[in-house]
């Protein structure tokens, strides 16, 4: 009996470890047209030694603080209103975080069905950044990126100005 709860604690632990930094490595393998992908092909941060973020990062706090805010508190950290979403991003991954994003989430334990978070999966000033918005919680969570605006920045590159023009429909 003791030997089983002494197991079962320290896959506890194991897991709990595994999560605290966030799911992966978020160490970029890959850069393509200035957006950085971890070896899962997961989008993911880089930021220099002098902190310079790349673009994308500093593109999720821009959007992140214009449209996630408001409910989720300044630089992911949580309101009254909403969660951390600091802290989610350490313990789901970029498909749920896409999923609840996209469809919305409800609370269905209440014997009724409230909206948690509404749908964003229509507005674009959201899903054209979904992955910027994603990174920039990912370094926010991964302990990579100190709360504030990121105070230098890499150039935005042609291919994003491309991107989100097609994106917006400019």
């Amino acid at each position: 009996m003791i030997r089983r709860v002494l197991i079962g604690a320290a896959l506890i632990a194991v897991s709990t470890a595994a999560f605290a930094v966030g799911p992966g490595d978020p160490a970029s393998v890959e850069n393509v047209d200035g957006r950085n992908y971890d070896a899962d092909g997961v989008p993911t941060y880089t930021i220099a030694e002098d902190g310079t973020v790349d673009w994308p990062t500093y593109s999720g706090f821009r959007r992140y603080h214009a449209e996630c805010h408001v409910c989720h508190g300044p630089d992911g950290m949580g309101s009254s209103y909403a969660p951390a979403l600091v802290e989610s991003a350490a313990n789901i991954d970029y498909y749920q975080f896409y999923e609840v994003v996209v469809n919305g989430k409800q609370d269905v334990g209440t014997g009724q069905a409230n909206q948690v978070m509404p749908a964003f999966g229509t507005n674009p000033n959201v899903m054209c950044y979904l992955d910027d918005i994603y990174t920039y919680l990912r370094a926010r969570a991964q302990g990579g990126l100190p709360r504030g605006r990121p105070a230098k920045k890499e150039a935005k590159t042609d291919a994003f100005v491309e991107a989100e023009n097609a994106c917006m429909g400019g």
